[in-house]
């Protein structure tokens, strides 16, 4: 490969940061443009959601992702990328109802039993709001088929969320602890069709490419899908034509989009330190091999059924894991991966700092091993 096509992995994690707005942090709070920038927050816990803007806003009103998500109506959760919950912005969901339509998993792709639930959500919700009860009740009325209500029914939403990916369903504000459900259209007043499928597609792959690059078909694959299967992740690829070109990470060929290699060549961060929180996208999205998170560490970060560690990634590399608690006091633990220095520590600290201080709880800060 040309020289001017090689980057090195001091380079491409400086990129990374600066394009997850990690360094520099995005001045003030704006929840809406730190779920776009990232290709949707991941949602299926709540807090991770919220601790993901916290690492990239210089700051966070309390309360700021809850009052965009049912107040303000900035961003929508849905289920969206593997079939997972996801913040998505309200002002990009038409061209990402367009890619999800794309969406080959939980029988999206043509089977019958979940074209005639999606009708039935269709109808059910339109103009309203309704608990999953009343949904799963609604849906079994209008099939008249019980076992296709059990899955409305069912807590992991596996019948909701082929209707997710055609912009059929979203959350609606909760009553109490009982989780609600709406349309799109409805809660977010002026939402557009989708545009075409594949303009829809290449517009979010363009995204994620630009995000997180550089990317490999394999990491890709697993952030659209979940199974790590390249050759999905080099169909998505190919839908960028010459947008994308090849670029070579120490030995390894990667992607990038055209117009950035240069800048992803020549780009530079001071010394970060950041705490992660569970199921970050910059650890969904990025390669998980080579100095970004070493070998044998891959098992920490990466746990048993699909659970995904809080890291603390130190100039865009994993250097440890970490947790926390949130009582009278917050109780952050850290096990690094090795001796951190003096100022890694001090780092850390802040950071926990931060985190606490978003609570309004003062900090209890531990370290392991």
């Amino acid at each position: 490969m040309p020289p001017d096509m090689r980057v090195g992995w001091g380079s491409a994690l400086a990129w990374r940061l600066g394009r997850q707005m990690l360094a520099p942090r995005a001045q003030g709070g704006d929840v809406a443009g730190v779920a776009g920038r990232l290709c949707g927050l991941h949602a299926q816990v709540m807090g991770s959601a919220e601790l993901s803007v916290l690492a990239r806003a210089e700051s966070l009103p309390a309360g700021a992702v809850q009052d965009a998500l049912w107040r303000d109506r900035t961003v929508v959760k849905l289920w969206a990328v593997r079939g997972t919950l996801h913040l998505l912005p309200s002002a990009d969901l038409a061209g990402w109802f367009a890619a999800l339509r794309t969406m080959p998993k939980f029988g999206n792709a043509g089977d019958p039993r979940i074209d005639r639930i999606c009708a039935a959500v269709d109808a059910a919700l339109r103009g309203g709001i309704l608990t999953r009860a009343e949904l799963a009740a609604e849906v079994g009325r209008r099939t008249g088929d019980p076992e296709l209500a059990g899955w409305i029914g069912s807590s992991w939403g596996t019948g909701l969320k082929a209707p997710s990916f055609r912009g059929l369903v979203c959350f609606a504000p909760p009553d109490g602890a009982t989780v609600r459900f709406t349309s799109p259209r409805t809660w977010i007043p002026g939402t557009t069709e989708p545009p075409d499928a594949a303009q829809g597609l290449r517009e979010v792959v363009r995204r994620f490419v630009r995000a997180y690059a550089p990317v490999t078909p394999v990491s890709l694959a697993r952030w659209w899908v979940g199974p790590p299967r390249a050759a999905i992740g080099a169909a998505l690829l190919d839908t960028l034509g010459d947008e994308v070109a090849p670029v070579e990470v120490d030995g390894t060929t990667a992607y990038a989009l055209a117009d950035d290699v240069a800048d992803l060549r020549a780009a530079t961060a001071p010394e970060t330190v950041r705490l992660l929180p569970a199921f970050d996208p910059l650890v969904l999205g990025a390669w998980r091999t080579g100095p970004y998170l070493p070998a044998p560490r891959h098992g920490d970060v990466f746990r048993p059924a699909a659970r995904v560690a809080p890291v603390v990634l130190v100039d865009g590399r994993i250097a440890g894991t970490w947790g926390y608690r949130n009582g009278n006091r917050v109780a952050v633990t850290v096990e690094p991966f090795g001796r951190p220095g003096r100022s890694v520590r001090d780092r850390v600290e802040h950071e926990a700092e931060r985190i606490a201080g978003y609570f309004g709880r003062p900090l209890d800060l531990v370290w392991r091993g």
